[in-house]
C-alpha cells in the first residue's frame, strides 16, 4: 500500500523553508515530508531520525534520487540535541515532527502494531529494544495495565479489561493480536460492542504508547527541539490523538509566555520581557474535505506551528 503523508503540503509551507538552512525530519517514516523538504534545499542539509531501522533502509534510496545533502541517523529524536551536536550542528532552521505509527508499521503484519491483522504482539517501533507489546499484556499487574489503558487509551473500561487479561493469561499466555482482541471484546458490554469503529482500538494504542515511550519521547523531544530553532526557524507538529496534541499545545504555550511584570513599577521599554516564540496557529490546522476522502488516516490529524522570534 502507498504511503501518504499527511497534511503534507501544510506543513512544508509553514516551514517556510530557506535553500541553505539545515532542517530535522525527527519522525522519518517513508521520507514523504522529508523528500519534499530536500527538494526545497540546494546548500542546505536535511537530518531524518527514526528509531525503525526498517524505516530508514527504505527511505535512503528514495532520498538519494532527489540529492545528496542529508543524513539518516537510526534513533529517536527524544535525544536530537545530543546527536545533533555530535554533527556539529547546535542550531537548525526548522523541525518537522509526523507524530504516532507511520502506515507501513501498520500495514505490515508482523510488526503486530494492528487488530486489523493476527500477529505476535510485537509493536516495538525500534526492534532492538526488549519491551514488547507481548512483555506488557503478560507480566503488568492489573494495576499497572488498568492504568495504562486508563491513561493512554482513555478507555472507560479499562479495569475490566485488564481483569479479563489477567484470567486469561493465568490459563495460558495471550501470544497474538487476535487472542488479545478475543480477551477485550469479552470485558466488553454489548453497547460500547455495537458502537462504530473497532472495541480494541484504544487498548491497542495504549499498549503502543507504553511499549515505545511514546509521550515522555515526545515531552523531551519537543523541549530540545524547540531550543534547537535559530531566529526565525520554525517547529511543525503533527499529532494524532489528544494525548498527543495536549502536549504540544501546552509546551508551544509555555514557550511563548512570559512572566507577568508589576505595572507599578517604572520600566524603559528596552526592558519589558518579550517572549522568545511566536505560536503561528493559534488553532491546529486540519486536513482538507479533499484529503480526508483520499487518505483516512488523516481525519484526525493535527497540525501545530510555532516559530522563534
Amino acid at each position: 500500500m502507498l504511503h501518504k503523508s499527511v497534511l503534507l503540503n501544510e506543513s512544508i509551507e509553514h516551514l517556510a523553508i530557506k535553500p541553505d538552512g539545515i532542517y530535522v525530519d525527527g519522525t522519518l517514516g517513508r521520507a514523504g515530508h522529508s523528500s519534499e523538504i530536500l527538494k526545497k534545499l540546494s546548500n542546505g542539509h536535511l537530518y531524518g531520525f527514526d528509531k525503525d531501522e526498517q524505516a530508514i533502509k527504505e527511505s535512503d534510496p528514495i532520498l538519494k534520487e532527489i540529492g545528496n545533502n542529508y543524513t539518516l541517523i537510526n534513533q529517536d529524536f527524544r535525544n536530537i540535541k545530543t546527536v545533533l551536536s555530535e554533527f556539529g550542528i547546535n542550531e537548525v532552521n526548522g523541525v518537522l515532527l509526523d507524530l504516532g505509527v507511520s502506515s507501513p508499521q501498520f500495514d505490515d503484519p508482523e510488526r503486530g502494531f494492528s487488530y486489523r491483522f493476527d500477529a505476535y504482539l510485537d509493536m516495538r517501533m525500534d526492534q532492538s529494544q526488549t519491551l514488547s507489546a507481548y512483555e506488557v499484556v503478560n507480566t503488568y499487574s492489573e494495576k499497572q495495565l488498568t492504568d495504562i489503558f486508563f491513561q493512554y487509551g482513555e478507555e472507560r473500561f479499562a479495569k475490566q479489561i485488564a481483569r479479563k487479561i489477567l484470567k486469561a493469561r493465568a490459563l495460558k499466555p495471550i501470544m497474538t493480536t487476535f487472542e488479545l482482541v478475543d480477551v477485550i471484546k469479552s470485558a466488553l458490554p454489548y453497547k460500547k460492542l455495537s458502537k462504530k469503529g473497532h472495541p480494541a482500538k484504544q487498548t491497542f494504542q495504549a499498549l503502543r504508547i507504553e511499549v515505545n515511550s511514546e509521550l515522555e519521547a515526545l515531552k523531551q523531544g519537543l523541549k530540545e527541539a524547540i531550543e534547537l530553532l535559530a531566529k526565525d526557524g520554525r517547529i511543525c507538529v503533527i499529532s494524532f490523538h489528544s494525548l498527543e496534541d495536549r502536549i504540544v499545545k501546552k509546551l508551544f504555550k509555555e514557550y511563548t509566555m512570559v512572566d507577568k511584570m508589576d505595572r507599578r513599577i517604572p520600566i524603559l521599554p528596552k526592558d519589558i520581557k518579550k517572549p522568545e516564540y511566536e505560536l503561528i496557529t493559534n488553532k491546529p490546522i486540519l486536513a482538507s474535505d479533499e484529503e480526508n476522502r483520499e487518505n483516512n488516516r488523516s481525519h484526525s490529524a493535527k497540525l501545530r506551528v510555532l516559530k522563534r522570534l
